[in-house]
């Protein structure tokens, strides 16, 4: 009978299974296609034009990807912030989340600026700093919240190290560990400013395509709106991955801690569904309303799929109900997702003459970074104490980190 424990343990158990096998294929195929980007260049290896400068790399690895990364963000602030100690179980694997996900968004900016070797001005050029470019913003958060998201997650490795055998690892283990304990206070206080700088700043980038961005997106609350979505898609990443965790890995559910966290989601699909409808109201956008196209549509499928999540999460009971609450949270990652794809290409019209499709090796890029991130998941919980829960009875043996 395997014990329940409230500290994390590595899983044990071996990496390499059929589904992991089937994801280094799909890895192996995204590696080709990044390599082809770099030997064909941007022109030869995306459908990207001079009306659409970004395309399926930005709008869904870095801007819907770093959303989907937020789920530490969104933990820290109930357990640091406001001192929600229950939901501590969730922090571990929500920054290991987060830490992948920037990681991988970071990944995909070089593959999607022209000239990628010239990346490292952009937090070491201080003198050539543009302090009042929503770009650079962006650019310097993420490159700064990589590091840090890699630091609160250090600990994980350490303590491992630290218990294992005799060597270079242990002595990290041993001198690093008590450092970086001492250093997390001021590491979290930096991780929650950065991904808040971050949020927002991707829709103040977007306030500046002006009229491009079709009215029933482009508002000056575009803001508040990217940073509402990525509390509410982190919130829901944390729910979506601990229930797959639990069936994967055959750990005991955390139906309690996850049923809290879809009360406290609930609220900010509220607020976010609530802030656009007044705001198209306001800003006297429901002529669009009169003559319904496919923007319109779409606009509507979206605030459908951010108030059907918070209906269903409406009572304790439909809280507590694990089938009903694994359906809202990926109710609420599409519509994250949708939002922040229609935001940056679909409700972005640069013109009649511009049209954008991601290109082959762009969709492939892009599936071999999330197989990439899946994997190096699966290893860093099964090797590092990231989960908690039950020890599987083949883990025990496992537990020790080499």
């Amino acid at each position: 009978m395997s014990a329940v424990l409230h500290r994390p343990v590595p899983l044990g158990g071996p990496v390499l299974t059929k589904g992991t096998r089937a994801l280094v294929v799909l890895a192996a195929i995204g590696v080709a296609a990044m390599i082809y980007r770099f030997a064909a260049g941007l022109g030869g290896a995306t459908a990207l034009n001079d009306g659409y400068p970004w395309g399926l790399w930005i709008a869904f690895d870095v801007v819907t990807g770093t959303a989907l990364g937020c789920g530490g963000y969104a933990v820290a602030l109930l357990v640091y912030v406001l001192n929600k100690g229950e939901f501590h179980p969730a922090v571990r694997p929500a920054l290991l989340t987060g830490a992948l996900g920037y990681s991988l968004a970071a990944v995909s900016i070089l593959l999607d600026v022209g000239r990628p070797w010239l990346l490292h001005r952009v937090p070491l050029y201080v003198s050539h700093w543009n302090t009042s470019s929503a770009l650079f913003e962006v650019a310097l958060c993420v490159m700064t919240y990589v590091a840090v998201l890699w630091v609160e997650v250090s600990p994980s490795f350490l303590e491992a190290w630290k218990k294992g055998p005799a060597g270079l690892k242990k002595s990290l283990g041993d001198n690093f560990l008590p450092i970086v304990e001492k250093a997390l206070p001021f590491v979290i206080a930096l991780g929650l400013l950065l991904p808040t700088m971050h949020q927002s700043s991707l829709g103040t980038l977007m306030l500046l395509s002006g009229k491009k961005l079709h009215g029933l997106w482009s508002t000056p609350l575009l803001p508040l709106l990217f940073l509402i979505s990525c509390l509410a898609m982190g919130y829901a990443v944390v729910i979506f991955e601990s229930t797959l965790s639990s069936v994967a890995f055959k750990r005991p559910r955390e139906g309690k801690m996850l049923a809290a966290l879809g009360k406290v989601v609930v609220p900010f699909l509220w607020a976010w569904a609530g802030i656009r409808l007044v705001d198209v109201a306001l800003r006297g956008k429901l002529a669009f309303f009169a003559k319904p196209d496919g923007y319109v549509l779409l606009f509507l499928v979206e605030i459908a799929l951010i108030v059907v999540p918070a209906v269903m999460l409406a009572s304790p009971e439909k809280r507590a109900d694990a089938g009903n609450l694994f359906r809202a949270a990926l109710l609420m990652i599409l519509a994250g997702t949708l939002y922040r794809i229609d935001t940056f290409i679909v409700a972005y019209r640069p013109g009649a003459q511009f049209a954008y499709f991601p290109s082959l090796a762009e969709i492939l890029a892009t599936t071999g970074l999330v197989a990439i991130e899946i994997l190096v998941y699966v290893y860093f919980v099964k090797r590092f104490p990231i989960l908690t829960g039950a020890v599987p009875a083949h883990a025990a043996a496992a537990s020790q980190v080499r």
